[in-house]
């Protein structure tokens, strides 16, 4: 994300599932964002899917998802913790089937930035931004940044 090149330039480039927490700092998010707007055209759209901000982490609950299949069970479990900048999940995976049950554990770590860093990075990479509240959490915060290239570089 943050050195990529493909050579060419698009009308719109996305940026979703909150993927740009997973450059981990504001330094390398600054680069991506960079990077995926030098990819536009004049007048092209930058859609960027923020994970939450610091002051919307949440800690101290466990969360769960079950998939429960007659030949296939999973079950998907974590909680999450803050450490300065960053917010970390230990996912723990069960899969059942006939055959037997695996138990294994995935990490992610992923950069905790403010709206207004977000938005210093945008500025910084030549996009006027706005922010769309997507409505889907009312009062969490999830929505979407829309970065503009309004002027060829």
């Amino acid at each position: 994300m943050m050195v990529f090149d493909l050579g060419r330039k698009f009308d719109v480039v996305t940026c979703l599932f909150c993927s740009i927490g997973y450059v981990v700092t504001l330094e390398n998010a600054e680069r991506a964002i960079t990077r995926m707007a030098a990819h536009l055209r004049p007048g092209g759209l930058l859609i960027v899917e923020p994970w939450v901000t610091p002051e919307k982490c949440w800690t101290n609950r466990v969360t769960s998802e079950v998939l429960d299949k007659p030949n296939l069970k999973v079950v998907r479990m974590h909680t999450h913790e803050i450490a300065g900048r960053t917010s970390a999940f230990d996912i723990h995976y069960l899969v059942g089937t006939p055959k037997g049950v695996e138990h294994f554990i995935e990490r992610e770590v992923m950069g905790l930035f403010t709206y207004e860093e977000y938005l210093g990075a945008f500025s910084k990479a030549g996009l006027e931004v706005t922010w769309l509240d997507m409505g889907f959490f009312p009062g969490h915060g999830y929505g979407v940044l829309v970065g503009h290239k309004t002027v060829c570089p």
